[in-house]
């Protein structure tokens, strides 16, 4: 009987489990902390990252550790800046993909505001990919270095859906959706569109299409018109040597280089290169690679549950994706 009872108890928590037990590995988010990576002097130059794709939700990897947003992350480190009269300028390095268009949109006004606020100099350097979204966000710096090896542009807005009806229908299951008026589905993945639909969508994209024009075209003036610029928004990608042919970047070089060149736009012989970081993170060069800026957990049942979304939900892209 005693063992029967421990059985019980035993299944009792596995079956509560499945909904509601986590195991934090770290302790809750700390205050971001300022590390010295380079150099001295009174003057400081943040390096910022820009990396993978640009989102406001929390992003799940293969064994189940939830991050944070890196959008509030790079929000918070922008505000922090701000506050900090020694820092002068801004190297925000990107390798990323792009992302939505609102959070994409979201950390350019912030960067955008914050040059008009403090008069500080902002340099994008890109280690990697600056397409589509992440060159939205680089279109901001007064210079963009490209490393060599890089690739940039696509400028462009997608939006995306599956549509699952036949699917469904070959396992018995049938939509039944009651609706204030014929549009309120609009793009639902459960039917087809109709060609009303897609002119609709259609409408939405070519107004978000022209704002990134607009963004890269006050970016790149007088480099570039809005003429050249909208030739150059068709989607296609760029080798760092291309880009710079035709003036979507300014230079080719590496990080270092792009410190050098925040010092002398800037007029300083000495300056120190920070970056801000949560306890428990660490970066130890310029090159290391991203810090944590997450609250981890591992959820026992759901690990990676977004993936199991038969029917994902739609938004609108400034992302490269082929």
């Amino acid at each position: 009987m005693k063992h029967v009872t421990w059985f019980l108890c035993v299944v009792f928590l596995v079956v509560a489990g499945c909904a509601i037990v986590k195991i934090p590995l770290f302790p809750s988010p700390q205050g971001l902390e300022e590390q010295v990576l380079e150099g001295e002097g009174q003057a400081k130059i943040l390096l910022m990252d820009i990396s993978d794709v640009i989102s406001e939700k929390k992003k799940a990897n293969r064994i189940g550790f939830r991050q944070r947003t890196s959008l509030v992350a790079r929000i918070k480190e922008i505000q922090k800046a701000e506050k900090d009269k020694a820092v002068v300028g801004i190297i925000v390095r990107i390798n990323s993909p792009g992302g939505t268009v609102a959070a994409t949109d979201t950390i350019y006004h912030e960067l955008v505001e914050f040059k008009k606020r403090t008069g500080a100099r902002i340099i994008a350097c890109v280690t990697g990919l600056a397409v589509s979204g992440g060159y939205y966000v680089a279109s901001v710096a007064d210079e963009i270095i490209a490393h060599p090896t890089a690739i940039t542009g696509n400028i462009g807005v997608i939006a995306m859906k599956f549509n699952v009806e036949q699917l469904l229908s070959k396992v018995g299951v049938q939509e039944e959706i009651v609706k204030s008026a014929d549009k309120k589905d609009i793009w639902s993945p459960l039917r087809p569109s109709t060609p009303e639909e897609t002119e609709i969508i259609q409408t939405v994209i070519d107004a978000l299409h022209e704002r990134f024009v607009e963004v890269v075209y006050a970016g790149r003036r007088p480099r570039l018109s809005k003429e050249e610029v909208e030739r150059l928004a068709d989607g296609r990608i760029f080798t760092a040597e291309q880009a710079l042919e035709v003036k979507l970047v300014d230079r080719i070089g590496y990080l270092d280089d792009a410190v050098k060149e925040t010092k002398s736009s800037l007029k300083l012989k000495e300056a120190k290169v920070v970056t801000y970081h949560r306890p428990g993170s660490y970066r130890g060069t310029i090159y290391s690679g991203f810090p944590q800026t997450s609250d981890n957990e591992i959820n026992l049942i759901a690990i990676n549950g977004d993936l199991l979304s038969l029917i994902p939900e739609v938004q609108f892209m400034y992302l490269w994706r082929p």
